[in-house]
């Protein structure tokens, strides 16, 4: 039997979740803070593209567009949430849930897109 199937995710990030990214070893989220009850993934990567560029950019300096696969089963728990127009669609983790999300990732998390101040 060939390895689960998956749901491609991604994830727009600053540069201080991207650092605990990469120091998880490409793995795992790291934990939400306190006034973070919710882990936000994001289900195309438009959506991703558009708050990374236009949130976290002006808000941190920096807007990292991540890509990630996870076990669909794993994800089956967590209905798709429709946050504005069609495209943006998005799950809503528990923060509580997040190591036990972590487990259900396959492979590494990876950067796809970068996005910086424009001079």
């Amino acid at each position: 039997m060939s390895g689960a199937v998956t749901t491609t995710l991604w994830r727009p990030a600053g540069p201080e979740e991207i650092s605990l990214v990469e120091a998880s070893g490409w793995r795992a989220w790291p934990p939400r803070l306190p006034e973070q009850p919710i882990f936000y993934p994001v289900m195309n990567e438009d959506y991703a593209i558009r708050i990374a560029r236009d949130w976290n950019v002006p808000a941190s300096g920096a807007g990292f567009v991540t890509r990630f696969e996870v076990d669909s089963a794993f994800l089956a728990r967590y209905p798709v949430r429709q946050a504005g127009g069609a495209t943006i669609l998005e799950l809503w983790v528990p923060a509580e849930e997040l190591p036990e999300f972590n487990r259900h990732i396959v492979g590494l998390i990876e950067v796809v897109h970068e996005f910086r101040p424009q001079p």
